[in-house]
């Protein structure tokens, strides 16, 4: 097996050893900054959500007071202003989300389905719990939510969802009284979630990572490209040389020439041939005599 056959198979060994470990951080680690991504994006989402429920009953709720006596006004409703200010993100980013999750809602919007009723559930089984997120498959690929819960902690919201006999006249003339009544102080009655996509941040940390094992191969591969001729040059071909030298003083081939090289180990190697061969002449010559 040639020098540099064996040089290069280890080469190649070190080099997959190499590109697996570091292709294993690297895709771990970029995957790790989109879910961060991801994360933020829904934690922003949340927050707006948020705000909009508190500078709805804050300020709009007030103002509508007199009208509400007429009419009722869904736009009074912090919940109703923060689905309809987070939905008119679906117009330019429809993989977005965001709903008020509700076990009996009075809009029936609002209701509560499938994965959305267990996770409010959870918040009603575990009073101390905050926030829950996740991921899951949808129609348009993987998914991140977080939810938290919708606790009922002001007792003006009982005032219309605590019995059909107490709430205003001009709700139970839009929404009917089958929904949204029995709400108690304290008590979970649905759950904020806001769903945002991963395909984005992931098919991005994707070809992050495409184009940096690319680069790592082809640093790989100018690498074992510029060692392999610098072995050439500086070992094999030296090596070569000295090896043909012995060969030709071994069948006798006195004046084969001198074989000059630098001061490095093949330089020493040449030197120590020089005087071996020249002991080898002088063998010969007091043989001869």
């Amino acid at each position: 097996m040639k020098l540099l056959f064996k040089f290069n198979l280890l080469f190649l060994l070190v080099m997959l050893l190499g590109l697996g470990v570091s292709g294993w951080i690297t895709k771990n680690l970029l995957e790790a900054n989109a879910k961060d991504e991801v994360l933020k994006q829904a934690t922003l989402l949340m927050e707006k959500a948020v705000a909009v429920r508190g500078y709805t009953s804050g300020q709009i709720t007030k103002l509508l007071q007199t009208q509400l006596k007429y009419e009722f006004l869904p736009q009074s409703v912090p919940s109703y202003s923060a689905v309809e200010v987070l939905g008119a993100l679906r117009s330019k980013y429809p993989d977005f989300g965001y709903k008020e999750a509700t076990l009996n809602p009075t809009n029936p919007r609002d209701r509560a389905a499938g994965w959305e009723v267990d996770v409010v559930n959870q918040f009603r089984t575990d009073p101390g719990l905050t926030e829950l997120s996740g991921q899951r498959d949808t129609p348009s690929g993987l998914s991140l939510w977080i939810a938290r819960p919708l606790r009922i902690t002001n007792p003006a919201c009982l005032e219309c969802h605590s019995s059909v006999e107490a709430a205003p006249k001009t709700m139970i003339d839009k929404y009917g009284p089958a929904n949204g009544f029995g709400w108690q102080l304290n008590e979970v009655v649905g759950a904020q979630v806001v769903s945002v996509p991963m395909s984005v941040p992931m098919n991005r940390a994707d070809r992050s990572f495409r184009v940096f094992m690319g680069a790592q191969v082809g640093v790989f591969v100018a690498l074992g490209i510029v060692l392999n001729l610098m072995i050439w040059l500086l070992i094999v071909r030296p090596v070569l040389k000295l090896a043909e030298l012995a060969d030709r003083v071994s069948q006798g081939d006195l004046d084969a020439p001198e074989f000059s090289a630098g001061k490095d180990e093949i330089g020493i190697l040449a030197s120590s041939f020089s005087r071996m061969r020249a002991s080898v002449v002088q063998a010969m010559k007091m043989l001869e005599s």
